[in-house]
């Protein structure tokens, strides 16, 4: 790994939403909640007071600031959300004290294991280096390379010194890394050493030696300094419409929902597990669920590959006695077909998280073949750092397999209409959500930040959810997705998840193109299993009987790639455009 600095005359501070407070008061328990949810009813109010929140940083943050946590109100047909337990705070220091010498993060492709205290010692000097190169608190600081030790370390490190760690897809190419840069004012970057381009770079090991006694001291009165709500990370959206967005996001935000809508939910504080990060590190996926909530929970994060390679994936479950993995659906797919070739032992493994994209319900039955019988299926968005549904691994495998999960800990939802008005219980609309999850905003773009969030902080999801009586949520498709036949409302997401239920489709994707009497027709690309033969006509005539006529696709196109972005999300305005130049039709 390199490091370099970039001095640009870019100020600090934009103008950013302030966070939401309420009244203080202690909540229910788990057991309680549990309760509470069986009792809802569909015209029924139930409300449950607010909690106390001692909230503070990772990094080495150890100072308690207290802070009033969002009253909660559970009504299914006006809003419903969760609040079981305390907010948290957590630091490399305290989880150097609970978890010491047990292995902290293991890089398979690069040969390291490192203990939490080690972790804690070489995160300290780190963050003494990053200030003695002439970075201050507050700066930011981008990495860009893919996942290593170096960056686990730095993502602590950085933390420790107060900085804003900007987060770069390493597929990035350079005009898109220079946008990067540019955006948000990046003073110093650490990459991975096949980036190197220019001289002026030292390697990362010098930063271990590069801080003096005078600078180890200052990373040590920081940690009282540092307050919990400040920024610590920068996420580029994926850019599946435009140009890339900095979503900011606080300490307090992506430590809590590490801690509440992610680790205490799958079962981590029940027994040590250890986790196969099969997703890059610079998505929260990876440095949220994965990185900070092994720091909370005292999890072994295992990086089985520097970037995604199912069958080092499938290598290390065994060996390395993996309890827990994660992955989007499309890496799930993978896996499962490298396991199907080369089957390992399985004994250890027993839950894993499943999310970055709609989580088609026979995928989700089918992991069943890598025991993973407690499997995860979460919902969220970069700008609610990032999770606010999962399920409970105690739920039957055919509410993990269908819904999006109960709302975490601490978090409001409700969904409305197009007139903004909250929808009873089972009927469709526009999720919304506030928290403290909701993100502090985009990084000088006020006019996008208030297109997302409202003057109530309620942050706009764009996507159609229906919430049941029992809480949990259905996903029903992206609302700029929806496809309108003939004034029939068409949900991508409700095809494509019907096509994979066909053995010789691997991947579908719905879409909508121009027809000049039903206004838009339903299109589909299909990509097929090894060796099959599937023809349109064969897939057409398999839905007869199964979903109704003017769902059934009226072009169908097998494809053996999908357009997508860096981060592996699809760019179904790329499908459509070239769908209506392959078949010459009319926008």
């Amino acid at each position: 790994m390199k490091m370099r600095e970039k001095n640009l005359r870019s100020q600090l501070r934009p103008s950013l939403p302030t966070a939401v407070r309420s009244s203080r008061e202690r909540g229910p328990c788990d057991a309680e909640l549990r309760v509470l949810r069986q009792r809802i009813r569909q015209e029924g109010v139930r409300a449950l007071p607010p909690q106390v929140a001692p909230l503070v940083s990772p990094g080495g943050v150890e100072e308690v600031a207290e802070r009033r946590a969002l009253r909660v109100e559970l009504r299914v047909d006006a809003g419903l959300g969760a609040a079981a337990g305390p907010l948290r705070r957590a630091g490399v220091d305290r989880a150097e004290r609970s978890f010491g010498d047990r292995e902290a993060v293991v890089s398979v492709h690069q040969g390291v294991r490192k203990t939490f205290s080690q972790v804690k010692e070489e995160s300290g000097l780190v963050a003494a280096g990053l200030l003695a190169a002439g970075l201050e608190p507050g700066d930011r600081l981008g990495i860009w390379g893919p996942n290593s030790y170096e960056w686990f370390l730095t993502q602590f490190a950085a933390a420790k010194a107060g900085l804003i760690l900007v987060n770069i897809n390493p597929a990035y190419r350079p005009s898109e890394l220079e946008y990067c840069l540019n955006k948000v004012g990046v003073k110093g970057i650490v990459c991975d050493e096949k980036f190197k381009t220019s001289d002026g770079t030292f390697r990362f090991r010098d930063l271990y030696e590069a801080g003096e006694s005078s600078h180890r001291k200052r990373v040590d009165e920081l940690s009282s300094k540092i307050q919990f709500d400040s920024a610590c990370s920068f996420q580029y959206t994926s850019g599946t419409t435009g140009l890339p967005k900095a979503a900011v996001l606080s300490h307090h935000q992506i430590v809590n929902n590490a801690y509440h809508s992610i680790g205490k939910r799958i079962g981590y504080g029940e027994k040590p597990h250890r986790i196969c990060l099969s997703v890059p590190l610079y998505h929260c996926l990876g440095c949220v669920a994965g990185t900070i909530c092994g720091m909370l929970y005292g999890a072994t994060c295992v990086m089985p590959s520097a970037g995604f390679d199912p069958d080092a994936i499938v290598r290390p479950l065994e060996r390395e006695k993996i309890a827990s993995c994660y992955g989007t659906p499309t890496m799930f797919v993978d896996i499962l077909n490298s396991f199907r070739k080369n089957p390992t032992d399985l004994s250890v493994i027993s839950t894993g998280i499943m999310a970055g994209a709609p989580c088609p319900r026979d995928l989700v039955t089918a992991v069943n073949e890598l025991r993973m019988k407690d499997l995860i299926v979460m919902y969220g968005m970069t700008e609610t750092s990032p999770v606010t549904f999962q399920c409970f691994p105690s739920d039957p495998p055919e509410v993990r397999s269908s819904t999006i999960g109960f709302p975490g800990d601490h978090i409001e939802v409700k969904v409305v209409d197009e007139s903004e008005e909250i929808v009873r219980a089972g009927e469709a609309g526009e999720l919304l959500v506030r928290g403290y999850c909701n993100f502090l905003g985009y990084w000088d773009d006020p006019e996008k930040t208030r297109e997302i969030m409202t003057q109530d902080r309620w942050l706009r999801t764009s996507d159609l959810i229906s919430i049941q009586p029992d809480g949990y949520g259905h996903f029903i498709g992206r609302i700029k997705d929806m496809v309108i036949r003939g004034g029939e409302n068409i949900y991508p997401a409700e095809i494509e998840n019907f096509f994979l239920g066909h053995p010789d489709v691997i991947e579908a994707q719905v879409f909508g193109v121009p027809d000049a009497r039903m206004g838009e027709e339903v299109a589909t690309w299909i990509r097929k299993a090894e060796g099959s033969s599937l023809s349109d006509t064969e897939l057409r005539e398999w839905c007869k009987g199964k979903i109704a006529h003017y769902k059934v696709p009226r072009y169908v196109l097998f494809k053996d790639e999908f357009p997508r972005t860096v981060t592996g999300k699809i760019q179904k305005f790329k499908m459509r455009e070239q769908t209506i130049e392959e078949l010459n039709l009319k926008a």
